[in-house]
C-alpha cells in the first residue's frame, strides 16, 4: 500500500479473549531499528481487529488506534528521525504476534511483512535544476 493510506490490521485464529502483544518493526535507510508494540486481547471469535479492539495500557499506546502500530513507531537510538530518501524504494514492515503479556515477548504466533510504498505505479520522476533550484517533479500516469 501507499505510505499514506490506511492500514487494516486482523488477526484469525486465537483463542477467545486470548492476550497477545502485536509488534511493528522497520529499518530506515540508515539501517536503524525502529520499533512499536500494542497489548490486545482477542474477541470472544478469537478475532482480533485493529479498528474495533482498543490496545491496552502498557505498550507504544492504549485505546482504539487501528494505525497506532504505524504512527507510535519509536527509534533504538535516541533522538533519531525516521526520514525516507529514496521515495522508490518502500519501506519493509515486519508485524509480529506474540502470546501474553509480558515485558519480555512470549511465543511467536504470526508474523508478517508489509511494504509501505512511496509511489504510485507509472508515476515518472523527473529531476529539476534550473540555477539554484533543486527539486524533483512527480508526474502521475
Amino acid at each position: 500500500s501507499l505510505f499514506d493510506e490506511p492500514l487494516a490490521i486482523a488477526v484469525q485464529g486465537l483463542g477467545p479473549r486470548q492476550q497477545v502483544t502485536l509488534r511493528t518493526s522497520l529499518r530506515d535507510e540508515a539501517g536503524e531499528l525502529f520499533e512499536a508494540r500494542a497489548r490486545y486481547e482477542a474477541a470472544e471469535d478469537g478475532e482480533l481487529d485493529l479498528a474495533r479492539c482498543p490496545a491496552l495500557p502498557g505498550g507504544s499506546f492504549s485505546g482504539l488506534e487501528p494505525m497506532g502500530l504505524l504512527w507510535a513507531l519509536q527509534p533504538q537510538k535516541p533522538f533519531w528521525r525516521l526520514v525516507k530518501k529514496d521515495v522508490q524504494t518502500p519501506f519493509r514492515l515486519q508485524l509480529e504476534v506474540f502470546e501474553g503479556h509480558g515485558d519480555a515477548p512470549g511465543r511467536l504466533l504470526a508474523q508478517a511483512q508489509h511494504e509501505r510504498l512511496f509511489l504510485r505505479d507509472g508515476v515518472r520522476r523527473v529531476p529539476v535544476r534550473e540555477g539554484r533550484i533543486r527539486a524533483t517533479l512527480f508526474l502521475p500516469p
